[in-house]
């Protein structure tokens, strides 16, 4: 699998960083400067992705709450699965080319974006941080090319923001572990072929196991009726009697400890995707004003469209500077959680109203989907939440700064 495709691969033509950055309208700073050749490449390869085959048919998948599977596997084939994770047929990128294929693939769809986060930042992370060599090896290339799914069934009905006091079991039985209980909100819970379950064990700690597809006991559905990321389905998960091997928990998950580092890994990436919501909606509401007269003139010409659209931009520069240096300092080794929790806190609250400005701009068309940015500013309320609310990112973030936990 080629990871390591040119722009030139992409269109046919090359793109250079200046045209690069004028196709994205909003590089105000001309932070592209400061990004890597291969970095540009990843971002110009999701960028075509998004504009040749996402955005003509997202919005059918959408309104029809259907997942688009295909365009999930395009992920694997176009080498954009695995994000950070070397070896094992997974690409190996830096965290800032990462996270740009995670702003950018938002920028086309939510659903999508989930999706991605999903596979490869917490089924293929747990296994490549946590599992054994023979985990690797089976699951990571399969992933990685997208001809399976992974999920990661950590949240329980009763258990969210406290996932640490989690409820579903894993007892040993002689050479297995039976796994029982129940988990919801699960990302790929019903397509995946492998899932990473979470349980605590008889010595009351909390490790992973890799339960495969059509395993017996493991019963999953999808859950409806959602207004948010129509396009990705999350499901309730029944764990009745599930025996796995022994050998299929995750040796280097020991403790929920061991859980949160894998967590905390995502936390950064849902910062760039808030960032790409907030692109989309910026980049729709200029391109409406510029082209919808009232009263005879463009919108555009008005005052308060450009205050607001002024406003906009500002929100999304900053929401940019904080993602790139996020990224920066994870390729380092030096993003902590705390940061990560502000970025994913500044981010979430940042993109919701410049999701609002648009949504307004737009007048009654902003309600159409084929105006985009009624979508997105759906399918944000779900990333506004997921991964740690706003409420739980600020008391990370409070812990921190004043040496005393809110949660106790």
């Amino acid at each position: 699998m080629a990871t390591e495709a040119t722009t030139d691969d992409v269109n046919g033509a090359g793109v250079t960083a200046d045209e690069l950055g004028e196709a994205l309208g909003t590089d105000f700073l001309e932070l592209r400067c400061d990004l890597g050749k291969a970095e540009l490449d990843y971002l110009a390869r999701t960028r075509a992705f998004v504009q040749d085959e996402v955005l003509p048919v997202i919005d059918g998948y959408w309104e029809r709450a259907e997942f688009p599977a295909d365009l999930a596997r395009r992920l694997g084939r176009l080498g954009l699965l695995g994000g950070s994770i070397k070896g094992y047929g997974c690409p190996g990128m830096s965290e800032v080319a990462s996270g740009l294929v995670m702003m950018e693939l938002s920028r086309g769809d939510g659903s999508l974006a989930t999706f991605l986060g999903v596979q490869s930042g917490l089924a293929m992370e747990s296994i490549a941080v946590l599992g054994s060599d023979e985990h690797k090896e089976r699951w990571l290339p399969r992933l990685a090319s997208g001809d399976a799914f992974g999920a990661f069934a950590l949240t329980e009905p009763e258990h969210g923001s406290d996932s640490v006091a989690l409820e579903s079991s894993a007892v040993a039985d002689g050479d297995e572990v039976v796994l029982n209980g129940r988990k919801r909100w699960i990302g790929n819970g019903t397509v995946a072929d492998v899932i990473v379950v979470w349980a605590r064990g008889e010595d009351g700690q909390v490790g992973g196991y890799l339960v495969e597809k059509g395993t017996p006991g493991y019963e999953a559905s999808v859950i409806e009726g959602k207004g948010s990321l129509r396009a990705v389905w999350q499901a309730n998960i029944a764990l009745r009697d599930v025996r796995v091997p022994a050998s299929a928990k995750l040796p280097g998950g020991r403790s929920f400890k061991d859980t949160a580092r894998v967590l905390a890994g995502t936390r950064n990436q849902v910062a760039w995707s808030a960032l790409g919501h907030a692109v989309a909606a910026y980049d729709a509401a200029l391109t409406y004003a510029k082209k919808r007269h009232q009263f005879g003139q463009p919108i555009a010409k008005r005052q308060i469209v450009q205050y607001k659209l002024a406003s906009m931009l500002a929100e999304v520069v900053g929401m940019q500077l904080y993602c790139l240096r996020m990224g920066q300092l994870a390729d380092e080794g030096k993003l902590t959680d705390q940061i990560a929790s502000l970025a994913k806190m500044n981010n979430g609250r940042k993109a919701r109203q410049v999701l609002l400005e648009a949504r307004d701009m737009l007048g009654g068309n902003g309600i159409l989907l084929e105006n985009h940015v009624m979508r997105h500013m759906a399918d944000l309320e779900g990333i506004y939440t997921y991964e740690g609310t706003d409420t739980i990112q600020s008391l990370l973030v409070g812990r921190h700064i004043t040496g005393m936990s809110a949660f106790v």
